[in-house]
């Protein structure tokens, strides 16, 4: 829901631009539109790929991840960690759900951003062993502004990329991709934070095993 008139004005008073808060409230209804189509879009992935399957279970693999990642503004590049399930629907089509923990820094450490990272990506196969992925993401994200406040906040993202699984024996699947996240945190809370840039990119290792 858009803020009122009232919620606007009260942030032009405390400081925030009129326009800030209005380009913040198009780009979360923008992302709201792309997450219900990503949604559609997986949903509809899983119904043509159990189509396609042809009766034929899909494999099923379950493991850890670790990834590199860095925020265009981020201070520095940092590692996360976490788990993901993956399904192959068929040769062509799969889905993945993932969580992970990261934590990063901006403005030399005034502002600190910790999240639980909840993503759910569709995966094409052009050939058996390279797809390429696009999806959204949950981001349940505390920002701590230093000696001020810390505030919870729950944020949608967006992401595509591309990458290669390869097995290992019978048993498991070693995976590794680049993707790239549309993420707006709308620091507000820290005069001179609020432009700053945290969409990322994150290069991610992980092993799946079978089940």
């Amino acid at each position: 829901m858009a803020p009122s008139a009232r919620t606007l004005a009260a942030d032009s008073r405390n400081g925030i631009p009129f326009t800030n808060v209005q380009q913040a409230v198009r780009r979360e209804e923008a992302m709201r539109k792309c997450a219900a189509l990503t949604l559609s879009l997986l949903f509809c992935a899983a119904v043509a790929g159990a189509q396609s399957s042809s009766g034929t279970q899909g494999s099923i693999g379950f493991g850890p991840q670790v990834g590199i990642f860095k925020s265009r503004d981020a201070d520095n590049a940092r590692v996360m960690g976490g788990a993901a399930l993956r399904l192959k629907l068929s040769q062509a089509l799969g889905v993945e759900g993932s969580i992970n923990y990261r934590e990063e820094d901006y403005r030399g450490g005034a502002v600190r951003v910790k999240s639980w990272p909840v993503m759910a990506t569709g995966l094409i196969y052009p050939l058996p062993f390279v797809y390429g992925a696009i999806g959204m993401g949950w981001y349940n994200t505390t920002v701590d502004y230093k000696n001020l406040l810390s505030e919870t906040k729950q944020k949608f993202g967006w992401h595509f990329g591309g990458g290669a699984e390869l097995p290992v024996g019978n048993i498991a699947k070693l995976t590794g991709d680049v993707r790239y996240v549309f993420l707006d945190y709308d620091f507000t809370q820290v005069p001179g934070a609020e432009g700053l840039n945290s969409d990322f990119y994150v290069i991610t290792v992980g092993f799946l095993f079978g089940l």
